[in-house]
This record gives structure tokens, sequence and C-alpha cells, in this order.
């Protein structure tokens, strides 16, 4: 069996002091090496495959060099995964493990997800959601790490959620700039979600986003359809009934991607043609999005960009409490005909 390589082996190579090869390796502060001393330190580290002893590393800085990554249904969702890959990637960068755990939404499972990671004394935890809501969770251990990532709860002074308002004014200033001031239609209002934080806690500034580019133009749509649940048959019942009433439709603004598609499938049922006839944007960049034909115009749900930001974030040496809101970014494609 070949010996592993130590740090006295690696400092041997560099031809430096363990001290200083610790001092590099372990990324702590006051080498005060040149930065060609730090780069042989590094080569000889990639030269021997050296891999810092776990377990003596978490016995002489107090940490495991892991995090504890815990969510309702994120881990079996292709739509949210991203989440995934956006905190392995960081984690990777900074040298970190995480253990994840899936609860499906069930508290005894969250429950004993969490007590099994703190048993393995990880460094932090980060509860994830596939929509953003308002989450109960057991009592924090004291002095453990916590960050939420789309999804809130008092007890946990940092979230990470995407900038909602910022997406529903950038959608709505979209279709507005493209002509369709005086016939804009809203698909989706969704009362039920907008009172109740366990549904969501960010659908109102979606509106408040969209609502805030209306009022700039003077715009009032020229129909506006209540949706209970943001699935494709409610997007095509109500786009069925706005295109019923002859009201003078030349865009829908759909408040998700599901609602779209069953509002196309309306639209092509009476002969209309995206976006010829009749334009769409909407919101989240499901992976239905990229398939319809002409492809849809929405706001993107940055689920990586979340999830690495949480990772970051937990691993700050400082506090950073509050909400830190990322970017949707805007996928233009298409299905908006400028009508000016």
């Amino acid at each position: 069996m070949n010996k592993r390589p130590t740090l006295a082996d690696v400092a041997a190579r560099a031809g430096m002091s363990k001290t200083a090869v610790s001092l590099v390796l372990n990324n702590r502060p006051g080498s005060r090496l040149s930065d060609d001393a730090v780069a042989r330190i590094h080569e000889a580290a990639r030269e021997l495959d050296y891999r810092p002893n776990a377990q003596a590393r978490s016995l002489r800085l107090g940490t495991t060099g892991t995090v504890g990554f815990i969510s309702d249904d994120v881990t079996v969702t292709r739509f949210a995964s991203p989440m995934i890959r956006g905190l392995l990637d960081a984690a990777d960068e900074q040298d970190r493990g995480v253990l994840i755990a899936e609860t499906f939404k069930h508290p005894k499972q969250l429950r004993k997800a969490m007590e099994a990671m703190v048993d393995r004394q990880v460094d932090g935890l980060i509860f994830g959601a596939l929509s953003a809501r308002l989450v109960d969770l057991p009592p924090l251990p004291a002095g453990m790490r916590a960050v939420t990532v789309n999804c809130v709860n008092p007890e946990v002074p940092v979230a990470v959620l995407p900038d909602e308002e910022q997406a529903g004014y950038a959608v709505t200033r979209q279709l507005l700039d493209a002509g369709h001031a005086a016939g804009l239609a809203v698909i989706g209002n969704a009362p039920v979600a907008r009172s109740d934080p366990r549904v969501s806690v960010t659908i109102n500034r979606r509106f408040k986003g969209i609502q805030r580019a209306l009022d700039e133009s003077g715009v009032t749509p020229v129909a506006v359809e209540d949706i209970e649940f943001w699935e494709p048959w409610n997007g095509y019942d109500a786009t069925k009934r706005v295109l019923e009433s002859d009201a003078p439709v030349t865009a829908l603004l759909c408040l998700n991607d599901r609602v779209s598609f069953g509002a196309q499938q309306a639209m092509t049922e009476r002969g209309l043609r995206v976006p010829d006839d009749v334009s769409i944007a909407s919101f989240d960049d499901d992976e239905i999005a990229s398939y319809m034909r002409p492809a849809l115009t929405t706001a993107r749900l940055p689920y990586e960009q979340m999830g690495r930001q949480a990772l970051e974030l937990l691993l700050r040496p400082e506090e950073s409490p509050g909400e830190h809101l990322v970017e949707m970014p805007l996928q233009v494609r298409g299905s908006i005909r400028p009508l000016a």
C-alpha cells in the first residue's frame, strides 16, 4: 500500500517549513510568503496528490469542513436541482464537503435530518425550498450557523431569495416597451398565494414590480384573470375566458411558464399565433419555456446562483443578516412581437 503523502512530504518537496506549508494550504493569514513560495507549495501538493487529514484538521481548527443542506423537494425536482449544483460548486471551491438530506415536507424527517447533521458536527446548516415560502424549523443548537435559501424562517437571520420585484418590473416593461400598453392582459392573479406566506413570501413582490411598471406608463390591463393554482389547465381556462370576452388583447402577461403553456393552447385552439397575433411573457424559466414554439420570453428563477450565495454566506466569518436578493435574469426569446 502506498503511503499517504504528509504535510512534511509537501514541505520537503517545496523546500519550505511545515509551518509555512500549513499556513498556505489551510488558507490561514499571516504567512508573509512571496507569491513564488506560495506557488511552489501548491505545486508540490498537486504533484504529491496531497490531501489534508480531515480528522486532524477538524481537531486543529475546531471545524469539520462539512456543511449540511436540508430541503423539502429540491433534490428530487429537476426544475430546482441547479440549487444543488451552485451549492456544490461553491463548496468545492472552498474545500468543503456537503451532507444532503431531503424531507419531502415531513416535520419528522426534517427533525431527524437536522439531528443527524448536528451529530456529525457540521459547520453550518442551509435550509432550501422548492418555492419561496415561510418554513417551520426545529430549534437550532446554540451557536449553529444557518442560512435559508428560497425560503424564510424568523429564527434564521440570513435568507437568500430571488428578486421577484425586479423580475415583475422587467417582464412587464418588456411588453410595454414592445408597444402592448393598450392590449395587455394579466393571466394568473393569485389572491390565495398573495395572502398566505406559507404558500409564498415573494409573489406579492412580483406583483409589486408588475404594478410599478404599469403605473409608470399609466397602463390599466384590459383583463385580469384570477388563478388559484398556476397550472396549464388554469392558464388555458383563463385565457379562453379573456379571448371570448373580445377584449382587445395584444399580449398576455402570464404569472408563470406553466400558465403560459396553457394560454398558448387556448390561443392555438382559436387559430391565433404567438407572437403574430398575441405576444406572451412569463416568469420562472421552467424547462417547458425553451420547448414552447416560439420559445418563451421569461424571467429565470436563479436557483444555481442562490445555492452558491447561500454557501458563501454561511462560510463568511462576519455576520450578514437580512435578505440577500438574487437577480432573476430576463430570457428574451421569440414570444413577443413589437407593435411599434
